[in-house]
């Protein structure tokens, strides 16, 4: 069963409303019927809060977010479920779909911890602390200066662990990683690949996945061409050679997938959706034994999701 770390299907009902539908087939690359037919086990949604919106916006529009994923998400597909905790995942009866929330950017809660606590309260199970750009957390991935963790993002990270939330280091500088990885006590990097086999500023250095391997991280490859290659196309083989590169620092029990599909304007050739999963499966049975890829679709996932308190 597949476990997904990221994917931005919340943007896309937001930025276009009335344009997509999640149960039915209309432009988006996640829908309940992919979900379905391919056998998902619990899919994480972003709540991403567009750059344009201004402070005394953003906030809202996560909301606007969250009242979208019950609307949309949750009530009309009676087998999707709204999950939060690896204990909320077990009980899921047979056919049902965990679907959890995510934060990606502490923008929206602007620079307020009573903000957090209410996305906690409805439900948000992993917090990502910048996107790529600086915010009062810390530096993200692209921005030049590259500075570090800040103690408004200490702040954050210290409410995630009280609460048992994963702190997501996908989007960080390497500086506001290495700041933030000690003192996270569920990091993750939901949508993040290897700068070793692509050297991109927003992928991961040898000694960051040995690092959240270390601290019994979790690794989600993602299916971003740019992320997996410096061609103009990338094709399901960049995604193998991914995966095993990390297998190779040893991270063969950390490593799943965050596809950031509806994320993304450019796709992976044979890999445009989340129907083409099962094709993915296919490729990487070719490379690995079976135990191997139950552990890569969702069994890693599965051991270190959120245990929420």
């Amino acid at each position: 069963m597949i476990i997904d770390t990221h994917c931005d299907v919340l943007m896309k009902l937001y930025m276009a409303p009335g344009r997509h539908l999640f149960n039915t087939k209309n432009g988006l690359m996640i829908t309940y019927s992919q979900l379905k037919q391919q056998n998902s086990r619990v899919q994480l949604f972003a709540i991403f809060v567009p750059t344009h919106l201004k402070p005394g916006e953003r906030f809202q529009a996560a909301l606007t977010m969250v009242n979208l994923f019950h609307r949309q998400v949750i009530a009309p597909n009676e087998k999707m479920v709204m999950v939060r905790s690896r204990k909320d995942v077990l009980a899921l009866q047979e056919g049902e779909i965990g679907a959890m929330l995510s934060l990606e950017g502490i923008e929206a809660i602007e620079e307020d911890m009573e903000k957090l606590e209410i996305l906690y309260r409805l439900g948000v199970a992993s917090v990502g602390l910048t996107w790529n750009w600086a915010n009062a957390a810390a530096d993200g991935a692209l921005e030049p200066r590259g500075a570090g963790l800040t103690k408004f993002g200490m702040e954050i990270i210290t409410f995630l662990n009280g609460h048992g939330m994963w702190t997501d280091m996908s989007h960080l500088s390497e500086k506001a990683f290495w700041d933030a990885l000690p003192v996270a006590e569920h990091p993750i990097a939901s949508h993040s690949n290897a700068y070793t086999i692509c050297q991109n500023p927003r992928n991961l250095k040898n000694d960051q996945i040995e690092g959240l391997i270390a601290k019994d991280g979790f690794i989600g490859i993602t299916f971003v061409p740019p992320f997996l290659n410096t061609a103009k196309e990338a094709s399901m083989y960049d995604v193998i050679r991914h995966v095993d590169h990390v297998c190779s620092l040893g991270g063969e029990d950390h490593i799943g997938f965050g596809s950031d599909f509806d994320g993304i304007d450019q796709t992976v050739s044979g890999l445009s959706s989340f129907s083409d999963y099962g094709s993915l499966v296919g490729m990487l049975l070719r490379y690995f034994s079976e135990a191997q890829v139950r552990k890569f679709i969702g069994g890693n996932a599965l051991k270190r999701l959120p245990e929420i308190v």
